[in-house]
């Protein structure tokens, strides 16, 4: 039978236990540092009781127990037992450093809740404590390690205290230590807490799920002691040795297979898993191939996690097989060293010789949150956003180089963009999927190779938001969209406000300059022009409130002021009006330095908006704009070069050609008109023609908005059976 982790309440647990437990692991260990740390903590505790009436110390020595059986060292344990003394017994942080040391004063310190600060509503609280337990865990990642031993302890005994504080800590758990578990790679942890909530969330489904198990107990560990000995022999058979081992799964697990599959306890076959433990990778995959020649795999079910490893370092062969009588059996095969990974995660990698030594931090996961703290400012965004980055595993996919990243279900290669980089991810214009042009909302795949096509004229878009689904995307996209807002208002507010000044003979930089504006800053709370002139252009106040409290300039709205006071007013909505007219530009193309100078596109390379484009003055016909790579940039002269670019605001579609090459069939252009038109492309023109080696060749000029509409067009054409290239002429 499997040997997991025991994480059972010990109402009898004593300091001595500890030690000697402690001593088995690492008998070099100083364990009067663990002595004193629990004297300390007993004597500030021993008025103290728990709501199970039992002394409060029972608690800080069982998350120690907890943090000994995940091999923790000497200072994690430590912090353990101390974790409640600052918050519940009003010790100070500069106490515990002098008795115990800065590094079990941080642990302590970062496990502290902060309920002495008063916020708004619960939900507010929460979300703030989860903020600085993330800003915590980034600076240790014991710290993180230690609340969950903590809050482990809470849900084995979490049925002392109400109902209603029974749901609140184990959808809290569930929601949030639960995923952090996983990601840590805890999975004895978080097997433990998730069939807890399950217990206190849906307890007629626990205890049915309970019973039912139990009135089978003995006929299944009958058959799990004959298919363990059954595995042996097959694996002797081939001189290999392996320690296999089975079990039923945990509650939560069937549940949520129940769930899923929408059926009952009886139809659930995959009850049982399986567990062999090899001497070396290569011995893994001999014994994997042993299975699967002795038992008829199931189609699908097979997964390498030692060739790609999780994103938290969980190593594994997973498979599913038809096993003895029919029934179909898991089976995991692993290294011990595997194993123990994947047992205790993160604190498999912690060493007891290395005091003081931090965990090699291979989870990026961790410095990404750190990213999320800095630029989400509110807390119970940055809760949202974290809570669902947590739970992110789903599908692997590949880079063209090879390198993996792991997404969640339902990703798009919007979110594999912004995944490399944000300037990746902002510069998107379309994606190709296994050498095949997709569109960005394409649901990618485990397995797939994607490919990311950048522009550098392309910015993010609104709709974005509707197509991600992890929240770095979402969030890089929201910070570039409010970058742009905010640019606009700020120079919307300082034409407003300079407008207005001139109507008083000055401007914001001689005001600023002679501090006349302090007060304006004061009363309007800014803390600058820059700020001032970015609220006034959002609409957050009007510039005769900005007027009115600047000291050098008289401003009145007496009847003989009444023209002027009009005038300025006047001014926030003309210049509005005067920036949305600015998008009703002739030009396609902004040419540098040069204003109503014509513009025309090069027919050789029909540039289209999102192509990388330069200028070419012409004698008496103004400016031709061709594509960077256009042949006919080869041959101008540098000196008749200019830059430009593409106009953001102008909405103008622009003619391209392609060309297709199909498999001669009858009715094939009728079926690519027939597909473009469907979706809105106006063809202007299509030659036809058959080629000798029964292939067609297509000639189309259509018609699109920029260059992510070509390559909507091009994913239109390339998904049909008889198309066997698209390019563009």
């Amino acid at each position: 039978m499997f040997n997991p982790l025991d994480f059972s309440h010990e109402a009898d647990l004593t300091i001595e236990e500890l030690c000697r437990r402690v001593k088995n692991t690492n008998p070099d260990a100083d364990l009067e540092l663990l002595k004193k740390a629990y004297e300390f903590a007993e004597l500030h505790h021993r008025p103290q009781k728990r709501s199970s009436g039992e002394p409060y110390i029972i608690h800080p020595l069982n998350v120690a127990a907890t943090l000994i059986k995940l091999k923790m060292d000497l200072e994690s344990i430590a912090g353990g037992l101390l974790h409640d003394v600052v918050e519940d017994c009003d010790v100070s942080e500069e106490e515990i450093e002098k008795e115990f040391g800065e590094e079990i004063r941080d642990i302590v310190v970062g496990c502290t809740k902060i309920s002495k600060i008063k916020f708004k509503t619960k939900e507010e609280s929460q979300a703030e404590n989860f903020r600085k337990m993330v800003v915590a865990m980034a600076k240790d990642i014991r710290v993180i390690i230690v609340k969950l031993a903590d809050r482990m302890h809470n849900m084995l005994t979490l049925q002392y205290v109400s109902k209603e504080k029974q749901n609140k800590k184990a959808q809290e758990t569930l929601d949030i230590y639960v995923p952090l578990a996983s990601r840590l790679g805890i999975n004895s942890v978080k097997s433990e807490l998730e069939d807890l909530c399950l217990r206190f969330l849906h307890p007629e489904v626990y205890y049915r799920l309970a019973e039912k198990v139990a009135m089978k107990k003995s006929e299944r560990e009958k058959y799990i002691k004959d298919v363990v000995r059954e595995i042996t022999e097959k694996l002797s058979e081939y001189s290999m040795k392996g320690d296999v081992s089975g079990r039923s799964k945990h509650f939560f697990s069937i549940y949520k297979k129940m769930e899923n599959r929408g059926v009952d306890f009886d139809q659930i076959q995959d009850l049982l898993a399986f567990r062999i433990i090899s001497a070396n990778i290569t011995e893994c995959y001999k014994a994997l191939g042993i299975i699967h020649s002795s038992y008829t795999p199931v189609p699908g079910r097979f997964k390498d996690y030692i060739a790609i490893p999780k994103v938290n370092n969980y190593q594994s062969l997973h498979t599913t097989v038809i096993g003895p009588k029919a029934a179909r059996i898991e089976i995991q095969i692993r290294t011990q060293e595997m194993h123990e990974v994947a047992e205790t995660g993160v604190a498999a990698h912690w060493a007891y010789k290395e005091k003081g030594k931090k965990i090699p931090n291979k989870l990026k996961w961790v410095e990404e949150l750190m990213e999320y703290n800095r630029d989400i400012k509110k807390s119970s965004e940055f809760m949202d956003v974290v809570k669902n980055d947590l739970d992110m595993g789903g599908i692997f996919v590949f880079t063209p180089e090879g390198d993996v990243k792991e997404l969640r279900y339902g990703s798009t290669p919007l979110d594999f963009a912004y995944a490399v980089h944000t300037d990746v991810g902002n510069r998107c214009v379309g994606a190709k999927i296994n050498g095949k042009m997709v569109p960005l909302k394409y649901k990618m795949k485990s397995g797939d190779t994607v490919e990311i096509l950048t522009s550098k004229t392309q910015v993010p878009s609104k709709d974005w938001l509707k197509i991600v689904k992890t929240s770095r995307a979402r969030t890089k996209i929201k910070q570039h969209l409010l970058k742009i807002e905010r640019q606009k208002n700020k120079t919307l507010g300082e034409e407003v406000l300079e407008k207005a000044l001139k109507e008083f003979s000055t401007n914001i930089k001689s005001l600023d300059k002679k501090g006349e504006l302090k007060k304006a800053y004061d009363v309007l709370h800014v803390k600058n022009a820059e700020e001032l002139c970015l609220h006034l252009g959002s609409g957050r106040f009007n510039v005769k409130h900005v007027l009115q409290n600047i000291s050098s300039i008289d401003y009145k709205e007496e009847e003989q002021d009444q023209n002027k006071t009009k005038k300025i007013e006047s001014l926030y909505s003309k210049i509005s009006q005067s920036a949305k007219r600015t998008s009703n530009s002739d030009n396609a193309v902004v040419v540098d330095g040069m204003d109503d100078i014509e513009v025309r596109m090069g027919r050789c390379c029909n540039p289209i908006p999102g192509d990388p484009i330069i200028g070419f003055i012409t004698r008496g016909r103004g400016i031709t704009i061709h594509t960077k790579s256009c042949q006919r940039v080869l041959e101008i002269e540098d000196i008749r070069k200019i830059e430009v670019e593409w106009n953001s605001a102008y909405s103008f579609r622009h003619p391209v050609n392609i060309r297709v090459i199909t498999h001669d069939r009858p009715g094939i252009l009728s079926r690519i008109t027939n597909n473009l038109h469907g979706n809105s492309v106006n063809i202007k023109s299509a030659i036809a023609k058959s080629l000798p080696d029964l292939k067609g060749s297509f000639l189309f000029e259509i018609e699109v908005k920029d260059y992510a509409e070509f390559l909507k067009v091009v994913s239109i054409i390339e998904s049909m059976e008889e198309v066997i290239s698209v390019t563009r002429t």
